[in-house]
């Protein structure tokens, strides 16, 4: 059944779209910011995410902490994530606390409190997050090094949490020139989905943001790659790894070119359950790998197919990789399959059917789609789509974008810690 929804925008540029499920009790809300750590510069990076952080510590009329206060002792739930595309705020709350959630993100957004203080507060909360899950996982050199490789444009290849050094180098004026330009209504999206009238919940939205003025609309940012000439390589010696792994990454276009869908029905024959090729071929029949994972994370600007293998212990790293290679090459050239298509149209329907489980997805997901196409629309779109999707759809794309050119390879190996002084 297709979602019903409205759309509004607000004279100051607010976007609002709003979705109605008196069934559920409650709803949920969320503060669609669009910004995130590709529109930093090589000077100022981290601070999309720091803002983040900054956005839990108090305004005018609410003190630090007093967010997380009251919408937990209202029997809701809440949080913050950044990214490259956007930053996303939301809360989950019954559905006679909808003026309570809209005061205090209009409030935050207004009159969020920057001072030295609360910077320095929330440095060492960004670092202590660093540390806890880059610097001490495994994996996690590489998973900072993949973009880094990949791409040429620092708009793409930069880290969202940013360095130590960029934490450091974080200034007051820094984080509260970035917050006037980009927390404006005009550069926002909000989204409402739940037990709400439709007429009133608008009315509710003008009420606490409308004094809220537009700002000036943020630089473009040019988030375009060179054509890739041939593939990159980088080897990583991990200490905290046990095994070896292959993070392997195909150059592709934004999410809105019209291949979208296609490269995800691709990625899902490839790796999508124990029936997709590259487990039968990988792990159940060569047993070289563990496990194996093909994703391609949505983006307006350049993306990519990464492909992870966990290498099987005693067992090349190289003889994964050229396997995982001629499973590539026969999805270009070989027979695809009815249940194949018919399987990977299924797992799109059902991640779709998953992600409207509950207000909270859903209310993401139509801000998503907003940011994206500026259509929430596509959400009741996409099951005809991809049910128009044939064999020779996925045989083209893996056929033009998973070629060597494109390619960029990061080979993470084990290494053992060093001894210790006295160590016999």
């Amino acid at each position: 059944m297709p979602l019903t929804f409205h759309q509004h925008t607000l004279p100051n540029g607010l976007e609002v779209v709003a979705e109605i499920n008196p069934d559920s009790y409650s709803f949920a809300g969320g503060l669609f910011v669009k910004t995130g750590s590709r529109d930093e510069d090589a000077k100022v990076n981290g601070v999309s995410h720091f803002l983040e952080h900054m956005m839990f510590k108090g305004s005018e009329n609410v003190g630090a902490g007093e967010h997380f206060y009251s919408v937990f002792s209202n029997g809701g739930t809440m949080n913050g994530t950044t990214n490259k595309e956007r930053t996303l705020y939301y809360e989950a709350l019954p559905s006679n606390q909808l003026d309570m959630a809209l005061f205090l993100e209009a409030d935050r957004m207004r009159s969020l409190a920057i001072d030295g203080a609360n910077l320095d507060n929330q440095r060492q909360a960004v670092k202590e997050e660093r540390r806890l899950r880059l610097d001490n996982q495994p994996y996690g050199r590489t998973f900072e090094a993949f973009d880094e490789l990949a791409f040429d444009n620092f708009a793409n290849q930069h880290s969202v949490i940013g360095s130590m050094a960029d934490l450091d180098a974080a200034s007051v004026a820094d984080v509260a020139s970035f917050f006037k330009t980009y927390y404006a209504p005009n550069n926002a999206t909000v989204t409402i989905v739940g037990d709400v009238n439709t007429t009133a919940t608008i009315e509710r939205v003008h009420k606490y943001f409308d004094a809220i003025p537009a700002q000036p609309a943020p630089p473009a940012v040019d988030a375009s790659e060179q054509p890739r000439t041939g593939e990159r390589r980088q080897a990583i010696d991990d200490p905290l790894a046990r095994l070896a792994r292959l993070d392997i990454g195909y150059q592709l276009p934004s999410s809105l070119s019209p291949d979208d869908d296609a490269i995800d029905l691709t990625a899902n024959i490839l790796a999508a359950g124990r029936s997709a090729r590259l487990y039968e071929g990988l792990v159940r029949q060569k047993q070289l790998a563990l496990s194996v994972a093909a994703f391609a994370e949505n983006s307006r600007g350049p993306r990519l197919l990464h492909v992870i293998a966990t290498v099987a212990p005693d067992k090349s790293a190289q003889d994964a990789e050229a396997a995982l290679y001629a499973e590539i090459d026969r999805l270009k050239t070989g027979a695809i399959a009815d249940w194949e298509i018919e399987k990977s149209r299924n797992i799109v329907r059902s991640q779709l059917v998953a992600s409207m489980g509950s207000s909270l997805s859903r209310a993401s997901l139509l801000a998503e789609l907003t940011l994206l196409h500026g259509d929430p629309g596509r959400i009741n779109a996409l099951y005809n789509r991809v049910a128009k999707l044939t064999a020779s759809d996925v045989r083209r794309v893996a056929t033009q974008y998973l070629i060597p050119e494109h390619r960029a390879v990061i080979v993470t190996t084990p290494k053992s810690a060093a001894p210790s002084k006295g160590a016999r």
